[in-house]
């Protein structure tokens, strides 16, 4: 029979070798060891890791975060499913920790440490650079098994329940990795579903928006403006931007400042001068929006250097985080056309922007959240600002979507976007794109501590899964159980039954009770390492008529 051969004769001589041989030493390098893989071991080290994940700049990885929790709470609880239905004795012999009210196997001690330790290793291989991620990977690969030789040498566990551990955080780790890290890039990796795929490069002509050229071929020698937000835009970096542009041809630099009086700072001016060749905007969503409606239709390329509180222009066009790598990329890449809304009202003078306007609940956020408190926690200053205004009343609003019949809601929000992603990666807008033609428009509008949790939960799962498929073009759309309800359209009219605090690109403005905004498509050229995305998006030419834009490869020129 098979239980007297090899490897069964190792269930119970294995243990009894061990104790046989048991040292002072080996009792404390495994007792360490079984601590570390235990119950408040391992749920201590996944929330710190947790934590930084979300914590440490450049931006919070939620779904590495969610990733690394889940592979530890789904394999304990496949542990408790198995042991339930598993009752199998420990070895017998002396053991030197107290055995627990479960099954022998599996080992939760080893398979929460794959789960953690092998997640960890995953995360380290997929998203970190250089060759020390292999010597880190390593390392922490061979914590699950140490564990395992450990919990044998206690006389905790037979070899044949460190196996069945082993499988147990392997193929947790297989599933959810599928789940969440499949199709996400590290540095390298794709651009982020809140970037569109309408704008494939073409070569053309320099002054032509929505055209593209090769940056490094040329304008050698042109003159580039660099618009400069002071507190945004330290020396230290101002010098970096000046060095990477003369390294890219750029040695005639206008440098200008922003001001409360001039928040463009002399770019008109120099614009109207002619001959310039760039412009570069150095500083957050603010610095890019002004930057934005001076050049926006002059066919005068815009890049950036995000170096602001948000920055979420940049972060939807997959530029990297770092300021300095973000314009070395651009410069290296070609100018693609991407739309601008133009938003204007009671009160609010007629301007552009990049990314979104709003009133409501997100305009009351933007205008309490603290400035010593945005310095010091950049984005998260915003959310400590929003716990604030919960509480706040409904609107009473109507929208009226390209000219149509008026459609009376309340809600607590209304955001009007041109991209859709948020900090954080959350995904407000799903079907946003920066060259669709077009502006999509979410009423959020939660009701009551369920309502709340619905709308969360629905934000958190695009966040995470990032699918492939958003809401499809078109409304109104109504998700969770009507909390979250979309609209799209070329020009978006919004009436609000009482004044209502309003804000433009992370701007605030002047209280009022009227946003109306209308989509300037392809309007202003901006300077990117590859086109913002590569999927078709729909778009809405001038004369009303709905097209779909079909991607073409970019051609050589474009190309990185």
């Amino acid at each position: 029979m098979a239980v007297g051969h090899w490897p069964l004769t190792l269930e119970d001589r294995l243990p009894q070798d061990f104790v046989a041989h048991r040292s002072p030493v080996g009792n404390g390098v495994t007792a360490g060891l079984s601590l570390m893989a235990s119950t408040e071991g391992i749920i201590g080290v996944t929330l710190l890791c947790v934590a930084l994940l979300l914590a440490l700049p450049p931006a919070p990885r939620w779904a590495e975060a969610v990733f690394l929790g889940a592979s530890v709470a789904v394999q304990s609880a496949v542990f408790l499913v198995v042991t339930f239905f598993v009752e199998r004795p420990r070895p017998d012999v002396a053991q030197l920790d107290g055995a627990p009210p479960t099954s022998s196997f599996p080992s939760g001690h080893v398979g929460a440490s794959v789960a953690l330790y092998g997640g960890l290793a995953v995360l380290v291989l997929n998203r970190a650079r250089g060759p020390w991620r292999y010597l880190a990977a390593g390392v922490l690969l061979l914590v699950p098994p140490a564990v395992g030789l450990s919990r044998v040498y206690r006389g905790m566990h037979h070899p044949s329940d460190v196996l069945g551990g082993l499988l147990n955080g392997a193929a947790t780790l297989l599933v959810l990795g599928s789940v969440f890290l499949s199709g996400r890039g590290g540095a390298d990796g794709p651009a982020p579903h809140g970037v569109s795929g309408g704008a494939a490069a073409v070569p053309g002509q320099p002054g032509q928006p929505g055209r593209s050229d090769r940056a490094g071929g040329r304008g050698r020698g042109g003159r580039v403006v660099v618009v400069r937000h002071p507190h945004g835009c330290p020396d230290e970096l101002a010098a970096e931007v000046r060095a990477r542009l003369h390294r890219h041809g750029f040695t005639d630099q206008r440098w200008t400042s922003t001001t409360l009086d001039r928040p463009s700072g002399r770019l008109a001016e120099e614009c109207a001068a002619g001959g310039v060749e760039l412009v570069v905007a150095c500083g957050g969503d603010g610095t890019v929006r002004v930057c934005a409606d001076v050049v926006a239709g002059t066919g005068i390329p815009l890049a950036l250097v995000p170096c602001g509180t948000g920055n979420l222009l940049a972060r939807n066009l997959d530029l990297p985080s770092d300021p300095a790598t973000a314009l070395d990329e651009a410069l290296a890449g070609g100018d693609f056309g991407i739309d601008v809304g133009r938003v204007e009202g009671d009160g609010l003078p007629p301007t552009r922007f990049t990314v979104m306007a709003g009133a409501g609940f997100d305009a009351a956020m933007v205008r309490d959240a603290s400035p010593v408190l945005k310095a010091h926690l950049g984005w998260a200053a915003y959310a400590l600002s929003a716990a604030r205004h919960l509480r706040d009343p409904r609107m009473r609003l109507s929208l009226r979507l390209d000219g149509g019949r008026r459609i009376r809601r309340r809600a607590r929000m209304v955001v009007i976007g041109n991209v859709g992603a948020l900090q954080a990666g959350l995904q407000l807008l799903p079907r946003a794109r920066p060259d669709s033609g077009r502006m999509e428009v979410v009423l959020f509008d939660p009701r009551g501590a369920a309502g709340w949790l619905a709308a969360a939960a629905h934000l958190a799962a695009r966040t995470v899964r990032r699918p492939a498929a958003a809401l499809a073009p078109g409304g109104p759309v109504s998700v969770a159980a009507g909390s979250l309800e979309y609209f799209s359209a070329a020009r978006i009219e919004v009436r609000f039954a009482r004044t209502q605090g309003r804000e433009v690109d992370g701007d605030t403005m002047d209280d009022g009770s009227r946003l109306t905004v209308d989509t300037e498509p392809g309007a202003l050229r901006i300077r990117l390492p590859r086109a913002p995305g590569a999927a078709a998006a729909p778009w809405r030419v001038t004369d009303g008529t709905s097209r779909t834009a079909r991607t073409a490869p970019a051609t050589p020129t474009a190309q990185l």
